[in-house]
């Protein structure tokens, strides 16, 4: 028989549905990225930044999650959000700076994956171009179109209410992103296997090699840490996985072995990827893995199709978060007004008795931001600039300043202590990565608009 919690709820999670959904949570298109960030970090930085985010992430993670209850880990009130434990800890001026930065996070998200959506599209079509018409011709793609495609499609995909209602397509995502991981794993390995050396140098890429300059080199180092701070992005999602645990055992000590085991399978992962990818193709990976391969063209085409499978329900679960608080907000500042709370039902053609029921709230704001967030994408079709700066961005505030902060607030550590002298310092290196990751990335992005057309994204 199901128990019922102190707060009456029904919760049915172990240890291993929480790893399962930690696993999800964090893996994602960002280890399409980690070849190219190896590549510029070099063979000693690169394997050390990766092993470095993963311990630190799992550091911040186990802090946290003694923090899903408050004050104290066992026996105090349950919060069922992120922003909960913020707001507990440290009131309620910390939740507005947390929340501006976790919804940056997952629009900016939004944006990246509309680029590389069509990034994967692009992808499938040089692939078959090359296998037909040799490895010489000429295959270039733009990949505008594509991403109005996409944009089109999220347009509809918002229009559910929540997430709850896209459950299937959550879990085909999912199912998804381990499809391309594993597939672009095997594409290395097989590449390295074919010409037998590993490539790469201690040092990374090298300045004058196919006209890198020291200030595109340098940025572009600030910029992969960037990218490999955004791999892990992992802690904002933590206390909600939390909330599904069932006690005893205490929610805390379980979420603890979860974070291990996740992140632990995560990084052996991407440790894999990042640095057999780079012993493949050496200092020209790619910022895209899949990129870098055309045959087989075949099981190149399935890494990419599933990258836009995963994004397509990825897109959703980034955006509905942000859907549901806007919508909230304006519903709160004018609830006489009918465009929030009228429901419309309109009988859908050529089904059998379904409906579809929309708020024009819904229909018109969803649509306007989807828009917004394509036109965005076209501005700036940067992949791995964006995954940089989204990796500043959530970094040090989400990854390690919240969590970090709020276990002290919890566990009343002084000033002074041992404890806190080694959680500051932590603060300060991540603030000095974080800082670093977005310089390197707005001045890619700055270099890199000189050159661009607007609204023509050439891939």
């Amino acid at each position: 028989m199901e128990s019922v919690d102190d707060d009456g709820r029904i919760r049915t999670g172990t240890v291993w549905t929480a790893t399962t959904h930690a696993i999800t949570a964090v893996i994602g298109s960002g280890v399409l990225a980690l070849p190219w960030s190896v590549a510029q970090l070099g063979w000693i930085i690169g394997p050390l930044a990766l092993i470095a985010c993963a311990y630190v992430t799992y550091y911040t993670a186990i802090l946290l999650c003694d923090c899903y209850r408050t004050p104290d880990p066992i026996h105090g009130r349950r919060n069922y959000t992120y922003m909960d434990v913020v707001r507990s800890c440290l009131g309620p001026r910390d939740v507005v700076i947390c929340g501006l930065a976790q919804y940056a996070m997952l629009w900016g998200t939004m944006i990246g994956y509309t680029i590389i959506s069509a990034m994967s599209i692009v992808a499938v079509v040089r692939s078959n171009c090359f296998h037909s018409k040799g490895h010489d011709a000429s295959c270039h793609g733009s990949g505008t179109l594509y991403m109005i495609i996409f944009g089109f499609v999220e347009i509809v995909l918002s229009q559910f209410p929540s997430l709850e209602k896209i459950t299937l397509i959550s879990v085909v995502a999912a199912i998804m992103s381990f499809a391309y991981l594993f597939i672009g794993l095997f594409l290395c390995i097989a590449k390295l296997a074919s010409h037998g050396s590993i490539r790469g140098n201690i040092l990374g890429v090298k300045i004058g090699i196919n006209g890198v300059s020291a200030t595109t080199r340098t940025w572009n180092s600030f910029q992969a840490l960037g990218n490999i701070a955004f791999a892990y992005t992992y802690s904002m999602l933590l206390i909600e996985v939390q909330d599904t645990l069932k006690s005893p055992p205490p929610e805390n000590k379980t979420m603890k072995r979860a974070s291990l085991y996740a992140i632990g399978v995560t990084a052996a992962l991407y440790i894999s990827v990042g640095c057999i990818g780079y012993a493949a193709l050496g200092n020209g990976a790619p910022g895209n893995i899949l990129t870098g391969f055309y045959e087989p063209f075949w099981l190149v085409d399935i890494g990419n199709i599933a990258v836009l499978i995963h994004l397509i329900g990825a897109y959703q679960v980034y955006g509905q978060p942000i859907y549901a608080k806007y919508e909230e907000w304006l519903a709160k500042k004018r609830p006489e007004l009918a465009f929030f709370h009228t429901v419309y039902t309109i009988e859908l053609p050529f089904s059998k008795g379904w409906t579809f029921r929309f708020t024009l709230c819904r229909l018109v704001l969803r649509s306007a931001f989807v828009v917004l967030t394509t036109l965005i994408a076209l501005m700036l079709p940067f992949f791995n600039a964006i995954l940089g700066l989204l990796g500043a961005i959530a970094f040090w505030p989400l990854t390690v300043y919240y969590p970090t902060t709020c276990y002290m607030a919890q566990a009343k550590i002084k000033r002074g202590e041992a404890k806190w002298m080694v959680l500051q310092c932590l603060k300060m290196v991540a603030l000095l990565v974080s800082l670093l990751a977005a310089v390197g990335s707005i001045a890619d992005i700055a270099q890199r608009l000189k050159h661009v057309t607007v609204f023509k994204a050439e891939l």
